[in-house]
């Protein structure tokens, strides 16, 4: 695992609504309800270099999938692909396919 130093941190970023974005205000680490904003401010912290993507994942639960998920859906499809409830309108057809074919 990657941990970044305190000294090697970066102290604050752009969030993706335009507002900085620090350590202290990014999502609480035991979020339950992953919301677009929420999402996307992950997303941009560990691009931003705020926080690894191993401390990301550490602190959020999340698998690197997941996460990797979520960059996905934000350069393919802007904000609006992190919405769940339309996550089989930008899924690629393809990828349904494929991933029941490898089940088998």
């Amino acid at each position: 695992m990657v941990v970044v130093s305190d000294s090697d941190r970066i102290g604050k970023i752009i969030g993706p609504d335009g507002e900085t974005l620090t350590l202290d205000n990014l999502p609480p680490p035991n979020t339950k309800r992953w919301v677009i904003r929420r999402k996307a401010e992950v997303v941009a912290a560990v691009r931003g270099g705020l926080i690894s993507l191993e401390e990301a994942c550490l602190r959020y639960t999340l698998s690197t999938e997941e996460f990797v998920s979520w960059q996905r859906a934000i350069e393919q499809f802007g904000l609006p692909g992190l919405r769940a409830t339309r996550l089989q309108d930008y899924r690629d057809p393809l990828e349904d396919v494929e991933s029941k074919a490898q089940r088998y």
